[in-house]
C-alpha cells in the first residue's frame, strides 16, 4: 500500500460518486487508530493535502511516529467503519 494506492482510492470514489473516503492512521503512543472521513466534496483538496503531507510509504513526512495503514471508501459510515474497523 503506498500514495498511489491512495490516489487510485479517491479516484475511483470520486468517478463513482463515492460520498466518503475513509482514512485508517496509527499514531505512536495511542493504542488504536484513528479513523478520518473525508466528504466527496473535499476530495481534491484532501488527497493534494495527503500527498504533500505523507511521503511514498504513507508516513507522514514531518513525524515518523504517524502512517496511513488503511483506507477505503462507502457511501455510509457504517460502510467505512466496516471495512477499517471490522
Amino acid at each position: 500500500m503506498n500514495i498511489n494506492d491512495l490516489e487510485k482510492c479517491f479516484y475511483i470514489a470520486s468517478k463513482r460518486g463515492i460520498k466518503y473516503v475513509g482514512v485508517k492512521i496509527q499514531m505512536q503512543g495511542f493504542p488504536k487508530p484513528e479513523i478520518i472521513i473525508n466528504e466527496n466534496e473535499n476530495f481534491d483538496s484532501k488527497f493534494a493535502y495527503y500527498k504533500k503531507a505523507y511521503n511514498e510509504e504513507l508516513m507522514l513526512k514531518t513525524f515518523n511516529g504517524i502512517k496511513i495503514v488503511d483506507f477505503t471508501y462507502g457511501n455510509s459510515f457504517e460502510e467505512i467503519e466496516k471495512d477499517l474497523i471490522g
